[in-house]
């Protein structure tokens, strides 16, 4: 029988007694304080020099001729005035044009999400057959193109001119966009899709009902993407459009730009006020272009840094 005396064992350890009064901040060290300084200044710096020439085409915008000339307009506007404004928004042309840009950046966008996010999951599918293909083949447009007259010719042989499809359907897919949701609906979780897969779920089912409402980060960065690029677009209704009144408006304020320019007198315009119009309407225009955008990015900028990063990083 073997016998332990108790007296040699050591002691029990106890847990250390709690700490009594207010819980420990660990203080940031002088290094970091005069990084996150320099850091703060560096930004503000930045975003003042980003912000500068964009307040300044809005000042412009409402200034009059005699200070644009003279240049005297800065951050605020100088001798505030609206001829500009009058003549180009008094337009009927303008109005039916505006609303050819609404129609054209919807329809396009929509079908532009569609064919890219129903080409990038098929293309995330390891199994799928041709797939090296099938990514090949829209990498390689990327590099080369059929250029301005086959283009040109393939539009007007297909019937296309004069029709909302003739600047929908060339732009469709853009293969950046279709890469970053490729990379990203790699890195969804299979095991969600597999769980669909066992409950019933159909292809179709797992990829409209689980892994679109999942995606909302990069869908709505990929939607702003395409929504800047179709509302901005003015060469493809330059190229295949002949009929003013279905311009979209960055061809109407582009027209307006080249008359103005070139000397010739506007609609509404008279000679008295050319002279003011002629000194801000690159302003204007820029301005009205420019505004719906900026009205629409801060409801989808919170997915727009997430949506991006996550299309890129790798589980």
């Amino acid at each position: 029988m073997v016998t332990t005396d108790l007296s040699t064992q050591p002691a029990p350890t106890q847990p250390p007694a709690p700490t009594s009064g207010k819980p420990r901040v660990v203080k940031d060290s002088r290094a970091y304080r005069s990084f996150r300084f320099v850091n703060a200044f560096v930004l503000i710096v930045v975003c003042g020099l980003v912000l500068y020439p964009f307040v300044n085409i809005v000042a412009q915008a409402f200034s009059s001729e005699g200070a644009i000339n003279s240049g005297s307009v800065n951050l605020v506007p100088r001798g505030f005035n609206l001829t500009t404004f009058q003549v180009v928004l008094g337009d009927d042309m303008f109005w039916r044009n505006y609303r050819n840009t609404v129609v054209y950046t919807v329809v396009a966008t929509a079908i532009a999400m569609a064919l890219t996010t129903t080409y990038a999951y098929a293309l995330s599918r390891r199994g799928l057959k041709g797939r090296k293909f099938f990514i090949g083949a829209a990498v390689a447009t990327m590099f080369f193109n059929g250029g301005l007259i086959p283009n040109y010719v393939l539009i007007s042989e297909l019937g296309l001119r004069n029709t909302i499809w003739a600047i929908v359907l060339p732009n469709a897919i853009s293969v950046f966009n279709l890469l970053v949701m490729k990379s990203f609906f790699e890195n969804f979780p299979s095991e969600l899709e597999e769980a669909a897969a066992i409950d019933g779920m159909t292809t179709y089912g797992v990829f409209f009902r689980v892994v679109l409402p999942l995606s909302k980060a990069v869908v709505a960065t990929m939607l702003l993407f395409y929504a800047v690029s179709f509302w901005n677009a003015w060469f493809g209704a330059f190229l295949y459009m002949d009929d003013p009144r279905l311009y979209p408006v960055t061809m109407y304020l582009r027209n307006l730009l080249a008359g103005v320019t070139s000397g010739t007198s506007i609609q509404g315009g008279s000679t008295d006020n050319l002279t003011q119009i002629a000194a801000n309407v690159q302003s204007v225009t820029m301005l009205l272009t420019v505004l719906p955008i900026i009205c629409l990015y801060p409801f989808i900028q919170r997915y727009f840094v997430s949506g991006v990063m996550l299309g890129a990083v790798k589980q």
